[in-house]
């Protein structure tokens, strides 16, 4: 891996992640659990790391605990690399004693931890997205254009860009209108991509697509200061518009998987995609890993079990169970007689001890995992949660809300939060 040492990346922490509550009721939105033994944070962190991007920023404010001490237990460097991941926690100063109030505002109050590393070129990135891209594609587009600022943009078709910001570019790629999240199908029309643009592309359709922003920013350094240098919060909303005409602004034009995991159903539904044959997302891959926590545990023991399409962390143990198209995390315990279907299970942070079991046992507190003879559909089971035997679980037929133990249905999911406890025969 060569280092770039002319690029800082900077990725965002994550505001209070409400659309994936309850998901986010002790952790920010890029501590989230991924895929079976990921965190959402080592999707970006990866990504620089396999660019040669090795200084990097995290600027974390909501319910940063479980972050930080993921981040800071995953990502060591060896000092002739002379590489890091900060965590750059809101704090208050002299100047200000309130928290950041957007990604700009965020991005503005660091600026004095930036300036004492050496660096031409700031990449802000989000941390809650899924995708994987290489950053020294889109550094090189950017000085092969002399542009200002680079925006990561992402071919979407025009009728699904209500929900999006999009821009439109001319054949040269330079950026010259911005409209958010746009109605009007004459002005969606007009942002769509030219046909010698889109003949260009690796993948053109005949569909007409529009560029939508992956809110990933590549900022040369002065001009990243020069845009901040006054009270705008917002890169998407204030920054970025407010350059045009400016600035020489350019769009990089990605064509590969890219997923926000904006709410509870797009995480789901981005999970259980893991375990498709051929997922969108590709973790096997050599040449450029997925990075996270090294936890150094066994192998996963599976014993007469009917499993159609799963994915299974490390360390777990399952016995006599069917499991169809699910997602099982690491330690997790599912025990006989039980059958999960369409489930994304977080799994536990420990393994209990046989002691621990029998006072759980007297004391009539299920275990850690799925107990005896469950029945759970179309849902999420966050980490060290306790469902009891005969319990059957599942969102069908019911409408958004909260249920007993804490159990909730968002988006048509069911979530059993973190560290809930389901008595033996709940029905929900």
């Amino acid at each position: 891996m060569n280092i770039n040492p002319s690029v800082l990346a900077v990725i965002m922490g994550g505001g209070r992640g409400t659309r994936l509550y309850p998901l986010t009721k002790e952790r920010s939105k890029p501590a989230v659990p991924l895929a079976g033994k990921y965190r959402l944070v080592d999707i970006p962190i990866s990504n620089c790391l396999n660019s040669g991007i090795n200084r990097i920023f995290l600027l974390t404010q909501y319910n940063t605990a479980s972050l930080h001490r993921h981040v800071q237990s995953t990502y060591h460097f060896d000092s002739f690399g002379r590489g890091f991941v900060d965590i750059m926690a809101a704090e208050q100063t002299m100047k200000s004693t309130d928290w950041y109030q957007g990604t700009a505002d965020a991005v503005r109050r660091n600026f004095v931890h930036f300036r004492t590393h050496p660096h031409d070129y700031v990449l802000i990135l989000s941390g809650d997205q899924l995708y994987r891209m290489d950053f020294r594609k889109v550094i090189a587009q950017h000085i092969l254009t002399e542009a200002d600022v680079t925006i990561a943009a992402l071919p979407v078709p025009a009728a699904k860009v209500e929900s999006l910001g999009v821009m439109r570019v001319e054949d040269s790629l330079e950026i010259r209108q911005f409209a958010e999240k746009p109605k009007d199908p004459a002005v969606i029309n007009s942002f769509a991509i030219s046909p010698a643009l889109e003949a260009r592309l690796t993948t053109p359709s005949a569909e007409k697509r529009c560029l939508a922003s992956m809110g990933i920013y590549l900022f040369s350094r002065d001009v990243l200061q020069d845009a901040l240098d006054n009270q705008m919060t917002d890169f998407g909303k204030e920054v970025i518009p407010s350059l045009l005409g400016k600035k020489r602004l350019f769009a990089y034009i990605f064509e590969g998987y890219w997923e926000d995991i904006g709410t509870v159903r797009s995480f789901f539904e981005a999970n259980l995609a893991f375990a498709q044959p051929l997922p969108p997302f590709n973790f096997y891959t050599h040449t450029t890993p997925i990075y996270t926590h090294a936890r150094f545990l066994p192998a996963t023991k599976i014993n007469k079990c009917f499993i159609d399409h799963v994915v299974v962390g490390d360390g777990s143990i399952i016995t006599d169970t069917t499991l169809k198209h699910c997602v099982i995390g690491i330690r997790s315990m599912v025990r006989e007689g039980s059958s999960l279907e369409d489930v994304v299970m977080m799994g536990a942070d420990f393994y209990e001890s046989e002691t621990e079991v029998k006072e759980n046992a007297a004391r009539g507190i299920p275990n850690v995992g799925v107990g005896y003879n469950c029945r759970i559909r179309g849902s999420i089971i966050d980490k060290n949660a306790r469902i009891g035997d005969g319990s059957v679980l599942s969102p069908e037929g019911k409408p958004n809300g909260d249920y007993p133990h804490d159990v909730m249905i968002r988006d048509g999911v069911l979530v059993v939060p973190k560290g809930a406890v389901i008595p033996p025969g709940t029905t929900i």
